[in-house]
């Protein structure tokens, strides 16, 4: 395939989630992904997931979602010998990517500055919860501890659940996406330039950013936001509604759409009830008009609502499991889902939320065993029979 990353080489020095979403963003774009790993055991991802056989063997379910596509080096960058193997994977490569604390590269020997030396056009990226000049940048980075501090459980949930953790690791997720889209950025400038960048990400900022309308209607209005479940806090009704059967998210933010959703079920009346007549009233009003649209909505299921308001352009969906979802023809027409086997077992694996117009990005296969192309690498590197051999004797690789 011809991938826009085509022929950028990555070394991904990353353990979990953060680091290693940024680098299957990269190697779905087409960049070649060596993923560096402790000897020995690896990613801490490789035990974890919900199959206990797959994690046991080191390929559990967390680490297939985010590495398919890569390859797999492992390295004992604490060993002179495996600094210069890393350091000779930096001379050939375009991108360093690593989520430890700041200040463990520099201490390894191998940060930016090094590496630079050794490769100028070189993009280092640094993810970590803080950033590297943080009052807070040695604490860990815990997806659950961001989204706290940022301000992300305070705004989900209502008034009797909030603060409330969003159900995925999201922080982790928006901090791996700013690094990719930040890398790609540094990657165009050195090949303008050949002068690289060192890019420091922060999983807070990075949260923080997309947040948005409710951090400004604080900053610019003095409004601070409040947990409002299911509903949205710019228009009503705009929330989840309960049907005869299902729950059912109805977004009829503009007027004209107010207007048809009354007029399908029924209750033209809400148009001229000074309740509800105008925006604003809505909005003030939002509980008792959600209590009349529910009674009318408890006639018919959320699926045949879901129907019958498509048609008439009024925004609904239903409220889904995730099983539900992948079994959807959205998905399949999409191609969505790419399988892929590896030493007997299934790897099935999402594409990016992107295609592209000529070719499909996606990763070009299944997740790696643990040092599965170590071999290939040091032979590439100039190493001879002897050498690696040696080398994994002693454990540096």
């Amino acid at each position: 395939m011809s991938l826009p990353l085509n022929g950028i080489k990555v070394l991904d020095v990353s353990n979990v989630l953060a680091g290693p979403f940024c680098g299957y963003q990269l190697a779905v774009l087409g960049a070649e992904v060596i993923k560096i790993e402790q000897p020995g055991e690896g990613d801490l991802a490789r035990h974890l997931g919900a199959d206990p056989k797959a994690a046991a063997a080191r390929m559990g379910a967390s680490f297939v979602a985010v590495n398919a596509g890569k390859q797999s080096v492992t390295v004992n960058l604490k060993d002179e010998r495996g600094k210069d193997v890393f350091r000779r994977l930096v001379a050939e490569t375009d991108v360093v990517l690593e989520n430890f604390r700041p200040g463990v590269m520099t201490r390894l020997g191998v940060d930016y500055e090094e590496l630079s030396q050794i490769n100028p056009a070189l993009v280092y990226c640094a993810i970590s919860g803080f950033g590297a000049d943080s009052p807070l940048a040695q604490r860990p980075a815990y997806d659950q501890i961001i989204q706290g501090l940022s301000g992300v459980m305070a705004v989900t949930g209502d008034s009797q659940t909030a603060p409330l953790r969003v159900g995925f690791p999201v922080c982790d997720t928006i901090g791996g996406l700013t690094a990719a889209f930040a890398i790609c950025a540094a990657l165009l400038e050195a090949r303008t330039t050949g002068k690289g960048r060192y890019i420091d990400v922060s999983m807070l900022d990075s949260t923080l950013a997309t947040m948005g309308w409710v951090v400004s209607n604080y900053l610019n209005a003095g409004v601070a936001p409040t947990p409002m479940g299911n509903q949205n806090f710019t228009a009503a009704p705009s929330g989840t509604f309960r049907t005869r059967d299902g729950l059912l998210n109805i977004a009829a933010n503009e007027t004209k759409q107010y207007r048809a959703l009354c007029d399908l079920i029924g209750r033209p009346d809400l148009l001229t009830d000074p309740r509800f007549a105008e925006r604003q009233q809505r909005k003030q009003n939002r509980e008792q008009l959600n209590i009349q649209l529910e009674r009318a909505l408890a006639g018919k299921s959320a699926v045949e609502w879901e129907a019958l308001m498509t048609e008439k352009g009024i925004p609904a969906g239903r409220v889904l499991k995730v099983p539900d979802v992948l079994t959807q023809p959205h998905i399949a027409q999409r191609r969505f889902l790419v399988e892929f086997e590896k030493d007997g077992r299934s790897q099935r694996v999402t594409r990016p939320g992107f295609r592209l117009s000529t070719d499909e990005a996606g990763p070009r296969g299944p997740a790696p065993a643990l040092s599965e192309h170590t071999d290939i690498w040091l032979k590439k590197l100039g190493y001879d029979d002897e050498q690696v051999s040696r080398l994994h004797q002693d454990g540096v690789v």
